[in-house]
């Protein structure tokens, strides 16, 4: 995401760090590469005249003239006017109401379905939530069907009563959620391939008749500036409380987002960042702007961690890595661990400085623990737990258990072989760094 107007972004700063002094000629082209950089990235042009236009303002101040290092300060003020046309502060979603009940909109093809059941799925992960759906598009072929089966991949009741009135099954659902227990009700209605009245009306009805806590606007984040104008349609109906991007993991401009909430007035409050049923993730406007200055974005990779691992069983492990009894049961263990964390590339993205070192470019073949995977559990048990013990009859027969060859084997035990040594140097203070 922002892929094209963070690597603009990044030279640009590169650039401005490298003079000692900031003035009207240097400051004057700054602002026309960052005005083409945000243009690029379809962002609304009103906007990209009022922030260049402020960065200018305050970056020809005294406290810049006055500084030593106002390449750094200049940095600072491009972040803090990203973080601000970002929204400023972080618009979290409503959790404390029992039950929270929330209306998701948007038009048809934005992923409304699925966006409502990675909302239940992290609703119920991150905040213990007893989430259930109710099934109100009865006009697109199949919807009911795709929202059964998101909620029985999740395990997740949907409450649905065929092609009836949807305001009524909006009702009757509410009430049997309450009598059932569930306090995360998501309702998904029916989208359009255009705004109508027909569809504004019907989500109206539905708005009165449940009073939602939330109501939230599905947005395709790769509708561009168009997206502006379905947000105000909506919103002059319903009265959004936020919205939710989605698709931002394949949209390398990202323009909406910075045009959305000064446009608008409507936070952005969760953006979709893969196309797993786990790929949601909340939208802090400082994060983000971090990550397009290349700053990195080590909270949310903390977070991550925090959230879908097994700190007792990578506790243990960490420990028998520093004892040097790590085996390949603890090998395999970890490796289940890490695969939980999704595509390690997207991670590797959120480093500081990542898009330098040529790791936002970074292409990991999903393939390869798998594979790992299958070697190790074609070995038995004390294999794993006696790697040396593997010799050559034992590998053969190890390769053609899990269908791959004996240098792949080989292979395996020869890194994991260095794995340990490396760890054992670390643990006694001889490990150095190759750089």
């Amino acid at each position: 995401m922002f892929e094209n107007l963070s690597e603009r972004l990044q030279k640009i700063v590169s650039n401005i760090k490298s003079h000692g002094v900031i003035n009207e000629d240097n400051i004057s082209d700054m602002m026309r590469e960052i005005r083409l950089a945000l243009l690029e990235a379809d962002v609304n042009i009103k906007i990209v005249r009022e922030f260049t236009e402020k960065v200018k303002e305050k970056a020809l101040g005294e406290e810049v003239k006055k500084s030593i290092k106002p390449g750094d300060l200049f940095v600072k003020i491009l972040k803090d006017e990203l973080v601000e046309l970002l929204g400023g502060n972080a618009s979290p979603l409503v959790m404390d109401k029992k039950p929270t009940i929330v209306l998701m909109s948007g038009l048809q093809g934005s992923g409304k379905t699925t966006t409502a059941g990675k909302l239940g799925n992290y609703a119920r992960k991150r905040h213990g939530k007893k989430p259930m759906f109710i099934a109100c598009d009865v006009y697109r072929p199949a919807a009911i069907d795709q929202l059964k089966t998101i909620g029985k991949s999740l395990n997740i009741e949907v409450y649905e009563e065929g092609k009836s009135n949807p305001v009524e099954i909006a009702k009757n659902g509410i009430n049997y959620a309450k009598e059932k227990g569930y306090d995360y009700i998501i309702i998904d209605t029916a989208g359009r391939l255009q705004i109508d009245e027909n569809l504004m009306n019907e989500l109206v009805e539905i708005n009165n008749a449940v009073n939602p806590n939330e109501i939230l606007l599905v947005i395709d984040a790769m509708s561009g500036q168009d997206a502006i104008n379905v947000i105000t349609g909506f919103n002059d109906k319903l009265n959004l409380t936020g919205c939710i991007l989605t698709k931002m993991d394949g949209c390398a401009k990202g323009g909406v987002a910075l045009s959305l909430r000064h446009l608008t007035n409507v936070p952005i409050k969760m953006i979709g960042d893969s196309e797993k049923l786990d790929g949601l993730s909340e939208f802090y406007p400082e994060r983000m702007a971090e990550r397009i200055l290349g700053m990195g974005d080590i909270l949310s990779i903390i977070e991550k961690t925090e959230a879908e691992l097994n700190n007792d069983e990578m506790l243990d492990a960490a420990k028998k890595m520093q004892k040097g009894k790590f085996d390949l049961e603890d090998f395999l263990t970890t490796m289940r661990q890490i695969k939980k964390l999704g595509p390690l590339e997207n991670l590797l993205k959120l480093l500081p400085g990542a898009s330098k070192m040529g790791l936002n470019k970074v292409s990991i073949d999903p393939k390869v623990m798998p594979r790992v995977e299958a070697i190790v559990l074609s070995m038995t048990p004390y294999e794993r737990r006696h790697p040396e013990e593997i010799k050559a009859s034992r590998k053969q027969r190890i390769a053609k258990g899990c269908g791959q060859k004996v240098e792949d084997v080989n292979r395996l035990l020869n890194q994991f072989e260095q794995m340990k040594k490396m760890m054992k140097q670390m643990n006694s203070g001889k490990f150095k760094m190759p750089f």
